[in-house]
C-alpha cells in the first residue's frame, strides 16, 4: 500500500506506524508552525529520509491528481488543520486520526475541554475523511483513561501513545476495518477554546480554578488581576479559610504570586504579562 501523510510532529507516530507495517510513503503535507506548541521538524526529517516531497500549503485538487498518477492508495491525515478536498476520484481511501472518542468531541482540538469537563474516559479515533470535519465512518478507536488531576501535557502524551497503537492496528488490518467501518450517529462538535473558556474565575472553588489551569497547561490560561491579565503556564493551589477578597494578591515572593480564591489560594508560578506570540496553525487555542 502507498500513502501520503498530512500532519505534523504531534501525531508523527501515525506516519511511523504505517511505515513500520510496510506502507510506502509518497508525499508529506504539513503546515507552518510556531515552534513553541506545534512542530514539524520530525515529519519533515522523515520525509527527507524517504526522499518524498514536502508541501506546507493546503492540499488542492491538483495535488490529489498527482497522487493518483503515482498510484497512491490512501491519504492518511493526523492533525492537519486544513480541509481536505474531495479525494474520492483520486484514490481509494482517505482516513483521519482524531483525538476524541467519536462521535463525541468533533472539532479542532478537544483536549482542553475534555479536561475542563472532568472526563475520566477518552479515546482516539480513526475515521473516513468526509466533507464535514470528523464526521466520516469510524474504522476503530483506542481508549485513554484520564486521571482526576489530568493536565493538558499528560493527556497529550497519553493520546500520542494511543494514536501510535491505533495507527498500527489500522495499518495492519486496513481493508477489513475500512469495509466494516460504522457510520457516526449523534455526538457533538466542540469549537475552538475561547479566551473566556481559559480565564480563571477567582470567585470559584480552588478545584475548579486548577482544572482550568491544567486544561490549558503550556498554552496558558488567563488570570485577571485588577486591570491586568496575566498569562499563566503553571499554577498550584490549596484550600484554606480566609477573609481576602477573591482575586486579590495576598503574597509575593520573587516571580511567584498568591491570589485569593473562594475557598483558598492559587499560586501563579509561571506567568507573564503578555501572551506568547499568536499561533500560526489552525489547531488548539
Amino acid at each position: 500500500m502507498r500513502f501520503a501523510f498530512a500532519g505534523f510532529d504531534l501525531w508523527c507516530g501515525v506516519f511511523d506506524a504505517f511505515v513500520a507495517e510496510g506502507w510506502e510513503p509518497l508525499a508529506l503535507f504539513t503546515m507552518p508552525v510556531d515552534n513553541q506548541h506545534d512542530f514539524n521538524q520530525e515529519v519533515v526529517t522523515r520525509a527527507q529520509s524517504h526522499r518524498i516531497p514536502v508541501q506546507m500549503s493546503p492540499i488542492c485538487a491538483e495535488d490529489l491528481l498527482t497522487l493518483r498518477e503515482r498510484q497512491c492508495d490512501a491519504l492518511v491525515v493526523a492533525g492537519h488543520g486544513w480541509r481536505i478536498p474531495d479525494w474520492t476520484r483520486a484514490m481509494p481511501y482517505a482516513v483521519n486520526f482524531h483525538p476524541s472518542p467519536l462521535p463525541e468531541g468533533r472539532g479542532p482540538y478537544p483536549l482542553f475541554r475534555a479536561i475542563l469537563e472532568g472526563r475520566r474516559d477518552w479515546a482516539v479515533s480513526c475515521h473516513r475523511v468526509s466533507p464535514d470535519f470528523d464526521a466520516g465512518n469510524i474504522l476503530a478507536s483506542d481508549p485513554v483513561a484520564l486521571a482526576h488531576d489530568e493536565c493538558h501535557e499528560t493527556l497529550q502524551l497519553k493520546l500520542q501513545l494511543a494514536t501510535r497503537r491505533l495507527a498500527t492496528h489500522v495499518a495492519r488490518d486496513f481493508r477489513a476495518l475500512w469495509d466494516s467501518s460504522r457510520p457516526q450517529t449523534g455526538g457533538s462538535y466542540w469549537p475552538k477554546t475561547t479566551d473566556a473558556d481559559r480565564t480563571l474565575d477567582f470567585s470559584a472553588p480552588v478545584a475548579d480554578i486548577l482544572r482550568v489551569a491544567r486544561a490549558c497547561g503550556q498554552h496558558e490560561c488567563i488570570a485577571p488581576i485588577g486591570a491586568l491579565s496575566l498569562y499563566v503556564r503553571h499554577a498550584a493551589g490549596w484550600e484554606e479559610r480566609h477573609n481576602h477578597p477573591p482575586g486579590s494578591i495576598v503574597h509575593r515572593y520573587r516571580h511567584n504570586l498568591v491570589v485569593a480564591a473562594h475557598d483558598g489560594f492559587i499560586a501563579l508560578l509561571d506567568w507573564s504579562a503578555l501572551p506568547r506570540p499568536a499561533r500560526t496553525t489552525l489547531n488548539g487555542l
